[in-house]
């Protein structure tokens, strides 16, 4: 617990209410103990949606409403928080039922970005809003600012450059398998390399778009690899 909080940038005072964040509800299921991190998680998620909104609002004084919200809901969406749940290892703190153990509970995008959520509620009982504030601006501002480079989607590149860090302690290799067309309409095909295996082509009308789609496929695969 110790390791964990310092490298998340925080200290609770309440440990048992930290340790409570980690508990799925799996746990109470097989045990027969009503105690999880559910009603954590309920808080946390209102906690991050204010946070989120605060964040947006004060970034982006020229956007508006609609454009806020699209932002918003990609930053806070469970692909951006079991990432986020990865980076921060929470998939080894996790406590889990023998079923959900078995089943690869670990890995489920659904259950680390519930973990998170229920964290962030937990921080946000034992320190306050700033703390909670503080914590989330560092998971989060990040992810928002890849989401408005492209154009409200997912970065792909980096998301798959974090798996394949993670997963194989190796990077992806993009390769350029053909370009056609004149000047002023090329259209690019790209292939990515991941341990071995290529996926794609990706195809763009150019280079950057076509990377993006590549890793679109790469990414979709590993993960579905790794989660089972």
């Amino acid at each position: 617990m110790a390791t964990f909080q310092k490298a998340a940038g925080f200290k609770f005072k309440n440990i048992e209410l930290l340790n409570l964040s980690f508990v799925h509800r799996s746990v109470s299921n097989e045990t027969g103990c009503r105690v999880n991190n559910e009603r954590l998680e309920f808080l946390g998620d209102s906690i991050l949606g204010a946070a989120c909104a605060t964040l947006l609002y004060q970034k982006y004084a020229e956007k508006t409403e609609g454009d806020l919200a699209k932002i918003k809901s990609v930053a806070v969406s469970e692909d951006v928080l079991s990432s986020i749940a990865m980076v921060l290892q929470l998939d080894t703190m996790l406590l889990l039922g023998k079923g959900e153990e078995l089943s690869g509970g670990r890995s489920k995008k659904a259950i680390l970005a519930d973990t998170l959520e229920a964290l962030i509620g937990a921080l946000y009982l034992d320190s306050g809003y700033k703390t909670a504030f503080a914590f989330i601006s560092r998971c989060l501002a990040p992810e928002i600012d890849r989401v408005t480079e492209n154009d409200y989607h997912r970065d792909y590149k980096s998301l798959l450059q974090e798996v394949c860090q993670r997963y194989y302690r190796t990077y992806p290799q993009y390769r350029l398998v053909k370009r056609s067309g004149p000047d002023h309409e090329h259209m690019f095909w790209i292939e990515v390399s991941v341990n071995g295996a290529v996926y794609g082509p990706g195809i763009g009308r150019n280079k950057k778009s076509a990377e993006q789609e590549a890793a679109r496929m790469a990414y979709q695969a590993v993960e579905h690899e790794i989660t089972g």
